[in-house]
């Protein structure tokens, strides 16, 4: 499929070879990670969107321009079907990848919930690296691999200022009296697509909170494209009980994801 300045769409079984360029050389990049339903990408014109917007800032060109767009999207899943995983595009300002995977997350994760720990690393709150899924992910992988090296499944992380952002893949929400609480976007942390959508459909609070906070909230969830709604049962040595509107959130998702996959 080629693009406007002769470049192609690399599918992750090609042989091709990359463009050495700022993408590869220096993480002057983007991606987005969809969840697919059936064939169908979740929130797809949102990914775009989110996209198109760090194209603009780390000036990766007009997204129709390099043929990320739906009809291509469809393309790709038509020729490789996909009942329940992920669909990834990388944008450097000379490639255009497209790859798939299923998904991670497991029934047993969302009944067991997550546990997690704070990370030594801080956000950088003034960096725009910080505001969107680029290639400069070093951080999140290595925390990431920490976690799970440790035994639990999510690092959070604080910025310079000591503040709660969010996990290494993941936004964070906490509830308390059944109010919704999550931090907000200027303490430093990726605007997330379901975090988006939950802003847009219930009654949160965004806010600053510091890890001196966590013991006044009754339950605590992540989230992601791809796993949705994920109770965590405990940050370092807090713990939180109660999962009721975790639950009831997450079965509300399920519903509409399940039923309109595509949306």
């Amino acid at each position: 499929m080629p693009c406007s300045n002769m470049e192609m769409i690399i599918r992750k079984e090609t042989n091709m070879n990359l463009h050495i360029d700022d993408g590869v050389q220096f993480g002057l990049g983007a991606f987005e990670t969809i969840a697919v339903e059936k064939n169908k990408p979740v929130f797809l014109e949102r990914h775009l969107q989110r996209l198109q917007h760090a194209a603009d800032v780390f000036d990766l060109g007009n997204l129709e321009n390099r043929q990320v767009t739906v009809n291509s999207i469809e393309d790709y899943l038509n020729s490789t079907y996909i009942e329940h995983g992920a669909l990834k595009i990388i944008l450097t300002k000379e490639n255009v990848i497209f790859s798939d995977r299923k998904s991670p997350y497991t029934s047993a994760h969302y009944e067991n919930g997550f546990t997690s720990a704070i990370s030594s690393i801080r956000r950088n709150e003034t960096s725009p690296f910080t505001f969107h899924k680029t290639l400069n992910y070093g951080d999140n992988i290595l925390e990431k691999r920490a976690a799970i090296n440790a035994g639990i499944n999510e690092k959070i992380f604080l910025n310079t200022k000591g503040q709660i952002c969010e996990g290494t893949v993941s936004n964070i929400f906490f509830v308390k009296e059944k109010k919704l609480y999550t931090p907000t976007l200027s303490c430093g942390l990726l605007p997330g697509i379901l975090r988006a959508y939950i802003l847009e459909t219930y009654d949160v609070k965004e806010t600053i909170l510091y890890p001196e906070d966590l013991v006044t909230f009754d339950e605590c969830f992540l989230t992601n494209s791809l796993m949705g709604i994920m109770p965590l049962f405990q940050i370092e040595n807090v713990a939180f009980k109660e999962r009721t509107v975790t639950n009831q959130l997450r079965k509300s998702y399920l519903e509409m994801y399940v039923n309109h996959p595509g949306m």
